[in-house]
């Protein structure tokens, strides 16, 4: 993983030289659109404050523990094996902007299916959830004890449509994806390695169609996965991507007569 130094020069160099998310210098129609219904703030509706509110008990959770099995690139802030709730929380959590941008995302483009590859404690996997996809949510989780306590978390709080499975995600994510209905979006949140990523892609491929979307978290994390992004980009079955420097979007219409790529402020 590169430094915070490293990061934050990137971020800069990011920001300088994207588009804004208001629009000013996007030329397509399509991506012109996303910007203008996806990139401005929105105040968060009473649903999703309450999933800020679990956040919030979460950052201030001293004293629960969970056994972790880390299986992808490690954290930044810890490497132990038994860590507490507020530890995790603090740094593995998406920012609520970026929780709430797919929340949006799914009702815009109006996704039936959601799967999501890193549950973590499934303050994401809320948000997708309450953007309520007709075929529900799937998120696969590699360490059993974080899967375990989001599972009966989860539940007690009535998230009946979200099913949360165990295992290294590749166990799973073609028995899942070819179950999938409808406008999929995939949602790629672990294992932040070239090589897993790139793998994760291309096992998604055969079953992708032409309004699903795959989204990738960290692109800019490390190197390696620089690297990743730099080959989904360049992958004939991709006619869109969206660079907002901490995910990137891509997408699969065959509307576009030619590759469509743009980097955006967010």
């Amino acid at each position: 993983m590169y430094s915070t130094f490293t990061l934050t020069y990137k971020y800069v160099l990011h920001w300088l030289t994207a588009s804004s998310k208001k629009g000013h210098g996007i030329h397509s129609p399509f991506v012109f659109d996303f910007a203008q219904k996806l990139l401005k703030p929105v105040a968060l509706e009473s649903s999703l404050q309450r999933i800020e509110t679990i956040r919030n008990a979460y950052l201030n959770d001293h004293h629960t523990s969970i056994e972790m099995e880390d299986r992808g690139a490690g954290s930044r802030t810890s490497s132990s094996s038994n860590r507490t709730v507020s530890a995790i929380a603090r740094s593995a959590l998406k920012s609520p902007r970026l929780a709430h941008l797919l929340h949006r995302m799914i009702h815009l483009y109006q996704i039936d299916s959601v799967l999501e590859l890193g549950t973590s404690l499934g303050i994401t996997t809320r948000y997708l959830a309450e953007a309520q996809p007709r075929f529900g949510v799937w998120s696969i989780e590699g360490a059993p004890g974080m899967a375990d306590f989001t599972r009966q978390r989860m539940r007690k709080e009535g998230y009946e449509h979200v099913r949360i499975l165990t295992g290294d995600f590749s166990d799973h994510l073609e028995s899942v994806v070819s179950t999938m209905n409808g406008r999929k979006l995939i949602f790629i949140d672990g294992n932040h390695r070239y090589a897993p990523t790139v793998h994760y892609f291309n096992s998604l491929l055969p079953y992708i169609k032409d309004e699903d979307i795959v989204v990738v978290d960290d692109i800019h994390w490390s190197q390696e996965m620089e690297d990743a992004w730099g080959d989904l980009k360049k992958n004939e079955r991709t006619s869109c991507f969206i660079d907002l420097f901490f995910i990137g979007i891509v997408f699969f219409r065959k509307d576009f007569k030619e590759k469509q790529g743009f980097a955006i402020r967010f």
